[in-house]
């Protein structure tokens, strides 16, 4: 049933097999057993014995980076949309029913360069990769900020599985394409007043003189019919798996079913409850299947897992950018 829950049918038959699989855990969960030191010491060793290591993260890997979406990061780049609209992080700025496009596009102009085209401020995800380049890998991701690839990982080995701040997609649902965004965005910061730094980066002028809009003629159009755009980010059925999409998934499946009987390391990072049947719930099954495997979950305040695997698991409730300097 591990090769079946990660069949080319893809994304939505994922899904099914990962609900499905949590009837077979119902004796509730462990949060793990000794000390931080002792089990990264463990966690050492299943690295080094491992044939392959699959990687699932989630949105507190990114969080663990630095990309977080409120406090300092807000406050700098977003204090004349929060002064005006009386929201206090981007999140909440994404949802928020501004009254022109002009103003919509130029928050999202923002919103998209600065946790897609930036650098995390710290280099969590670079350790990560130094910790695995080594090793026959791949990674799942429900995050959309390109981190994995900034970091230097293989984009063969990478699927993204719930789009990326860094494409566009046409509302015209007959349009099933995507579009890169980085020369729109560029022009749309340069738009606002944001000037790039000594480092190439854009920053606020000296006098934090910015706009909050954009020219009616930059708001973005499909290339192909001219209709409007969004963003390509999965929250209904809109959600365009595009080639590229679809490769990744196929890659993952057949690395999946090459791997299945071997000594595999599932490491979870930062995956939380909001969508556990992407990846949680089918490492959880892919580890119970096959009695080589190890499912590691490294997560700050969520660490846990099945006890019918708890004898094959190494929880670990801490910091990960921690934990991934300490195994370095």
């Amino acid at each position: 049933m591990a090769n079946k829950i990660l069949q080319s049918n893809g994304y939505r038959d994922s899904i099914e097999k990962g609900i499905a699989a949590v009837s077979y855990f119902n004796r509730g969960v462990s949060f793990g057993h000794g000390t931080m030191e002792e089990n990264i010491e463990s966690l050492k060793e299943k690295l080094l014995d491992a044939d392959a290591v699959v990687i699932g993260a989630g949105a507190g890997l990114s969080t663990a980076a630095g990309f977080v979406y409120s406090g300092p990061r807000f406050t700098k780049y977003f204090f004349d949309f929060g002064k005006s609209y009386g929201y206090t992080d981007m999140y909440a700025g994404g949802f928020y029913p501004y009254p022109k496009k002009e103003i919509f596009w130029a928050y999202w102009a923002r919103y998209i360069y600065i946790n897609r085209y930036m650098d995390a401020p710290k280099d969590t995800y670079k350790k990560l990769n130094k910790l695995v380049s080594d090793k026959d890998y791949f990674v799942i991701t429900t995050n959309v900020d390109h981190c994995f690839q900034k970091a230097g990982f293989d984009k063969k080995r990478l699927f993204y599985t719930q789009g990326d701040y860094g494409l566009f997609q046409s509302v015209n649902p007959k349009i099933r394409q995507t579009f890169d965004n980085e020369e729109w965005v560029m022009e749309a910061m340069e738009a606002q007043g944001f000037v790039k730094n000594g480092d190439g980066i854009f920053a606020l002028p000296d006098d934090r003189n910015i706009k909050m809009e954009i020219p009616t003629e930059l708001i973005p159009k499909c290339p192909l019919d001219g209709s409007m755009v969004t963003t390509n980010l999965r929250s209904d059925n809109s959600f365009v798996e595009d080639e590229g999409w679809h490769r990744a998934s196929s890659a993952y499946a057949d690395f999946i079913r090459r791997h299945e009987k071997m000594k595999v390391l599932y490491l979870e990072l930062g995956v939380g409850s909001n969508t556990p049947v992407i990846i949680k719930y089918p490492f959880w099954h892919m580890t119970s299947v096959n009695p080589e495997a190890t499912y590691v979950c490294i997560n700050y305040g969520e660490s846990y897992c099945p006890k019918e695997i708890d004898d094959r698991s190494i929880c670990i409730d801490e910091d990960i950018d921690k934990v991934l300097a300490e195994l370095l």
